[in-house]
């Protein structure tokens, strides 16, 4: 298997002590290599996008963790712990502007420098589910870390 950058992400983060949670208002610019410039065609159209990026900070893996608001280990892939066996971030983002080959994008948490990998448009319709588990997110302070309300919608049986 072989990936390769299709750009690089410049953010105001220098280290993950830095690095927000899933992003805040800061704005972050995405710059595309020339030689995939051609592929941004028609992206202004579409309000949030993927990205989907590699964490060439992150430091060695466990396959148990512990998250900043539960105490509990858990599975890594029960988690957002960046130190994963594939260090492959994800976000969802606003678009906010795009310059030729840069895009301004707000909602990013990657480090500066982040080699990203792929850029695909969110499409509410394909990517918002119904019938969603938080599992034992639930009963956590995710809430005050993330300074929104947790909702569970009905159980998937």
């Amino acid at each position: 298997m072989q990936l390769k950058p299709i750009g690089i992400i410049h953010s105001p983060y220098k280290d993950r002590k830095e690095s927000p949670p899933q992003g805040r208002e800061e704005i972050c610019e995405i710059e595309i290599f020339d030689q995939y410039a051609e592929g941004l065609k028609d992206i202004y159209g579409f309000s949030h996008l993927i990205l989907l990026y590699w964490l060439h900070c992150s430091k060695d893996y466990s396959l148990l963790v512990k998250t900043p608001w539960d105490s509990e280990p858990h599975g890594v892939f029960a988690t957002r712990s960046p130190n994963r066996p594939n260090a492959l971030g994800f976000s969802i983002v606003e678009l906010i502007k795009r310059d030729g080959n840069k895009l301004k994008v707000k909602g990013l948490d990657a480090l500066e420098g982040t080699p990203l990998i792929d850029i695909k448009p969110y499409l509410p319709e394909i990517d918002s589910k119904a019938n969603v588990r938080v599992g034992w997110v639930k009963g956590t302070d995710f809430s005050k870390v993330y300074g929104k309300g947790l909702k569970e919608s009905k159980h998937v049986q």
